[in-house]
């Protein structure tokens, strides 16, 4: 009978907090402000709500609003050897944080002292995310909600410039995920134009936009998804001569090509310039998809040195493909490049992902630099391009 006050509430369960919170204070290990600055290899978890995160935050601090500290911080932090250094705004919340991170088994755990309002006072360095505005934060709210992309991820996709090489099977699934994402600016290079054959796997083209090049029907179909995107169009069939000149505007390139040709173009131009390249390709029931870049492992040439005779690399058009697997390895690709942009993962450098519909197999299959390929000549200069 005397427990129940304490569950009913009232001034023994006030008192109870109280406690629980003294106690931690006495059990939770805290530094100052000073002395979270000097530890640089340790995991910052900012703990406040998403309002207080855009006012200002430790460099290098990662967002989990309290609510989700448990079920989120395992996929940012799986050592739970590393030392963890959690904040909030005055050094209360981040107690209880502390608290539960050790129930998780993390061995290391630190709460600031005083928060972020220490932090200000101390004078150190304040990192403000960028904004984006309420139009753009409902747009993109799945997206804010993950720790791996957040506002400052989902404003480096704002400001992002992909290339993409064919308004094709692979083009369209690809560009139009990329769209959503919210990938600032795409480019489409393409010189066809959209045929009734073309609407079997091409899901940016409809029967009204027969006959339209498919760039201008293409960029008609993304700005219906998503009106902020800047669309820039190359009507026109890409090649050697021009491949440099419009490679240097953008951040990686997306290659939907069908043609042994044009890949060793897209490849030397990227491989040149030290930007990488999402390649896929597709075959019946198969298709495969990887990353070629320099800066990071081998380039097209290194697994390709020169292009299989015809008789053993069939076109689509004369092999024929199951109509939704250009949307299996567009959507791939897709995933890739916004690996790339996001500096999260591991994307698919010196590997091919190769996915048979038929079987529902998946493998990935490992190759490396060829020392004797040209791409070893670029590789130190690539190394001062950063996606």
């Amino acid at each position: 009978m005397e427990v129940l006050p304490a569950i009913a509430g009232g001034e023994q369960a006030a008192r109870s907090y109280a406690n629980w919170r003294r106690d931690l204070q006495a059990t939770i290990p805290t530094l100052t402000a000073r002395e979270a600055a000097e530890l640089h290899d340790a995991a910052v978890i900012d703990v406040r709500t998403a309002e207080e995160w855009a006012q200002g935050h430790m460099p290098g601090a990662v967002h989990i609003d309290r609510g989700f500290l448990e079920l989120r911080i395992e996929a940012l932090v799986p050592d739970r050897g590393r030392t963890v250094v959690v904040y909030c705004q005055s050094g209360v919340r981040s107690l209880f944080a502390a608290n539960a991170l050790r129930y998780l088994g993390y061995a290391d755990v630190r709460s600031l002292a005083g928060g972020i309002e220490a932090w200000k006072q101390e004078g150190l360095e304040l990192a403000v995310p960028a904004r984006l505005d309420e139009q753009q934060r409902k747009r993109y709210l799945r997206h804010l909600a993950m720790p791996e992309v957040g506002i400052e991820g989902q404003a480096r996709l704002l400001k992002a410039k992909v290339l993409m090489i064919g308004a094709g099977g692979l083009g369209c699934p690809a560009a139009l995920y990329l769209a959503a994402a919210g990938v600032g600016t795409l480019g489409i290079v393409d010189s066809d134009i959209v045929d009734l054959s073309n609407l079997q796997r091409q899901v940016l083209h409809r029967t009204a936009t027969v006959g339209q090049p498919k760039t201008e029907s293409a960029r008609e179909a993304l700005l219906a998804l998503n009106p902020d995107l800047n669309v820039k169009l190359y009507n026109e069939r890409l090649d050697a001569s021009r491949a440099a000149e419009i490679f240097k505007d953008y951040d990686l390139v997306v290659d939907g090509t069908d043609n042994f040709t044009t890949r060793y173009v897209i490849n030397d131009a990227a491989v040149a310039l030290g930007i990488p390249v999402v390649h896929g390709s597709v075959y019946r029931f198969e298709g495969q998809v990887g990353v070629f870049w320099a800066k990071e492992g081998p380039c097209y040439r290194c697994l390709y040195p020169a292009a299989p005779p015809p008789e053993l690399a069939p076109s689509c058009a004369d092999a024929g493909v199951l109509g939704v697997m250009p949307g299996v390895i567009g959507v791939m690709q897709a995933t890739e490049t916004l690996k790339l942009l996001l500096g999260i993962g591991e994307p698919l450098i010196g590997r091919s992902l190769r996915y048979d519909a038929l079987t529902g197999q998946v493998r990935t299959l490992r190759f490396a630099r060829d020392p004797q390929c040209a791409c070893g000549q670029h590789h130190g200069a690539a190394e001062a391009h950063h996606v």
